[in-house]
């Protein structure tokens, strides 16, 4: 499918343009801890600055629990989730372009808003979940929004995954109009990277999947299967498939109900499973750390916490001939000193094979590929982790993708 991009995009002079952004930054109180999803949406935005157009960003910032809690509990979490917390860096990122604010999330005080900004003036407005009707793609209230806009681009690949007011319902209607509907340059990039996994070009393909369970990935796994050579596994989900090939786990995490599961994927011959644990009689605080084979078990009151050495050279001897690597999921604690060897050996022999196409898929591996040193040296490291599982899942397609059309 060939979408419209901002590449692509014509003159937007005297146009108003709503972006969906991600600005769903991590917080310390009013602090920003990470800027980096601002920056990521900075090319989309200058460029239809540079273009002429009126631009007008919404976004998401943390969740609001409507209907959970009582109105002086929302009052709380709105509190927690201001958007005006992202605005003096985003005005900064952007100087000298005329960058403001409106505490507007509908009707005829965000039309105003709109409607007052000129040619290359850009507008933050207030979190998209302030309103209840986002997450449930409500009609009117996506109705609302999209009668303000003459064009609609999509940047937010971290909520591509979502079929929300901000991210389908609005470029839904926009489009029976007739009116432009464009991908961002972050998610232009995001599509064309992660598609290459979805349908590769070349082989071998090495995935290797991480994280704490097996039943948060089965829908993944299932599509890897189908189109990747070997598939590395570490990290705690780990143990539920050498349970299910009937080795002593200790206290290492197990999903019970997915052992037939887990047997069934190590049928296709595709699975490859650690053959050396590190483990610990404790996470926070061990007093006895150390490396056991898989195949003589792991003893009662340990669990384990990382990949050993010789799965290390294992994970080596797939991924030093890998042509290409799909990576999400840590194999261990990284977070710990301890812990953190094998995941660090994972992004040094996948950064060492220059001959690959390297992506991860968000989350937690990112997060260790930048406090490793190694983020910049993968191919490509998606800003989404569900949206880039979603999309592995589902064969390349997402509700805000697909909306876009051709």
């Amino acid at each position: 499918m060939i979408m419209l991009t901002v590449e692509k995009l014509g003159d937007l002079t005297g146009k108003k343009v709503m972006v969906r952004v991600d600005f769903n930054v991590p917080l310390n109180g009013k602090e920003i801890r990470d800027d980096n999803r601002i920056v990521s949406a900075l090319p989309t935005i200058k460029a239809l600055v540079n273009k002429g157009g009126r631009i007008a960003l919404f976004s998401h910032l943390g969740k609001i629990k409507w209907g959970k809690v009582d109105d002086e509990e929302i009052a709380k979490e709105k509190a927690k989730n201001d958007m005006q917390f992202v605005y003096p860096r985003l005005k900064e990122l952007l100087a000298p372009t005329v960058v403001k604010f409106t505490n507007a999330t509908h009707g005829e005080e965000l039309k105003k808003a709109i409607d007052e900004l000129k040619d290359g003036e850009v507008l933050l407005v207030q979190n998209t979940r302030y309103e209840k009707g986002e997450s449930k793609n409500d009609p009117a209230l996506s109705a609302d929004w999209a009668s303000n806009f003459d064009v609609f681009v999509m940047d937010a690949f971290g909520s591509a995954h979502r079929a929300h007011a901000s991210t389908y319902g609005v470029p839904e209607i926009l489009k029976k109009e007739n009116k432009t509907c464009a991908l961002g340059y972050l998610m232009e990039k995001e599509v064309k990277n992660l598609r290459r996994c979805v349908n590769p070009d070349a082989h071998p393909y090495v995935a290797i999947l991480g994280g704490f369970k097996v039943s948060d990935k089965i829908k993944v796994i299932d599509s890897l299967l189908k189109k990747c050579d070997r598939i590395l596994i570490g990290g705690a989900m780990a143990y539920t498939f050498l349970k299910a090939l009937g080795k002593k786990v200790g206290n290492s995490p197990v999903e019970e109900d997915q052992l037939d599961y887990a047997l069934k994927c190590y049928a296709s011959g595709k699975i490859v499973l650690p053959v050396d644990t590190v483990v610990a009689d404790d996470m926070e605080n061990p007093t006895a750390i150390e490396t056991v084979k898989t195949d003589a078990g792991i003893p009662e009151g340990f669990e384990g916490f990382d990949v050993g050495t010789e799965t290390i050279d294992l994970y080596k001897s797939y991924i030093k001939d890998a042509k290409i690597i799909f990576w999400n999921g840590p194999v261990g604690v990284f977070e710990k000193d301890v812990f953190s060897k094998g995941t660090i050996a994972v992004c040094k022999a996948i950064t060492d094979n220059k001959d690959c196409f390297s992506v991860i898929g968000g989350g937690d591996s990112a997060a260790a590929a930048k406090q490793f040193g190694y983020a910049d040296k993968f191919s490509h490291v998606s800003t989404g982790g569900g949206a880039s599982l979603e999309m592995i899942e589902n064969d390349g397609h997402l509700p805000g993708i697909d909306v876009i059309g051709e």
